[in-house]
């Protein structure tokens, strides 16, 4: 497995763990409501249900995000090489590896540090479309493409 396809499996990996945490979360209070229905009655029980339903609409929001960012990374094919940068590659600036797919934690692959940042971000948009050797400056700091895969 090349570095860059060890850097997509991981983020693959951290967006799947965090849907099964949502869903996972979801599950569970929809049991509590379900609970909470069989032995509650009145205000309290009417306050609880309500709660419990905005949390739930806000799990669900929130999931949904996160299955829109898998919906990305399975897009992206790691194998893939380009001669510019396109959603996927992995550039090297400065020293910097960045991962061009969406604005995610920054990892340690192999004792390097690797920033995923989305083509929409304002580095990520000077970059996308360039080759290796452009230059470029984004708030005072030049930064230059080292490489690219």
């Amino acid at each position: 497995m090349t570095f860059k396809q060890k850097i997509h499996s991981y983020y693959l990996q951290l967006v799947q763990d965090k849907i099964d945490i949502f869903k996972d979360m979801i599950v569970a209070l929809t049991d509590d409501s379900k609970n909470d229905a069989k032995g509650s009655a009145g205000d309290k029980h009417e306050t609880a249900l309500s709660m419990m339903h905005i949390e739930q609409e806000k799990l669900n929001r929130k999931l949904r995000e996160v299955l829109d960012q898998k919906i990305i990374l399975d897009k992206i094919d790691s194998n893939t090489v380009a001669k510019t940068i396109i959603l996927g590659s992995l550039v090297k600036a400065n020293g910097i590896y960045l991962y061009l797919s969406l604005a995610l934690p920054k990892i340690n692959i192999e004792g390097i540090n690797v920033i995923a940042l989305s083509p929409q971000s304002p580095l990520g948009n000077k970059l996308m479309g360039n080759p290796v050797g452009f230059t470029f400056e984004i708030n005072s700091t030049k930064y230059t493409i080292e490489d690219l895969s």
